[in-house]
């Protein structure tokens, strides 16, 4: 996992995950959405990992990462992904459960704006 570097880009909703190829590709990513009421909260909605790089890890970093990202800005995750999700169930140490109503306001935020996604 050492050969991947994991960027935010924000204002696309991506998490992205490069390889060290020195291509410097996108080789697996989050899509994810600011959910600003009731809270601020990060939206996961699908995790991709390009076929040629799966089994390396790339998800699960990236899971991590957002995480990670969520706790720096001192806000949740409120997963909607099945892979977070599943990811998150797994490492309770490291993704606090996200509170129930924050969840069903991100999914109705889904919903609306299913065109996104």
């Amino acid at each position: 996992m050492s050969d991947i570097e994991i960027r935010d880009d924000r204002a696309a909703g991506r998490l992205e995950a490069f390889g060290g190829d020195g291509g410097g590709e996108v080789v697996g990513h989050i899509e994810y959405f600011v959910l600003a009421s009731p809270a601020p909260a990060l939206v996961p909605v699908h995790t991709l990992v390009e076929p040629a790089h799966e089994g390396r890890g790339i998800a699960g970093a990236l899971a991590r990462e957002l995480y990670a990202l969520a706790a720096r800005e001192g806000v949740p995750v409120a997963p909607l992904c099945p892979y977070v999700v599943r990811w998150a169930a797994r490492h309770p140490e490291e993704a606090p459960a996200a509170d129930p109503e924050l969840l069903r306001a991100a999914r109705e935020w889904l919903a609306a704006h299913s065109e996104r996604f």
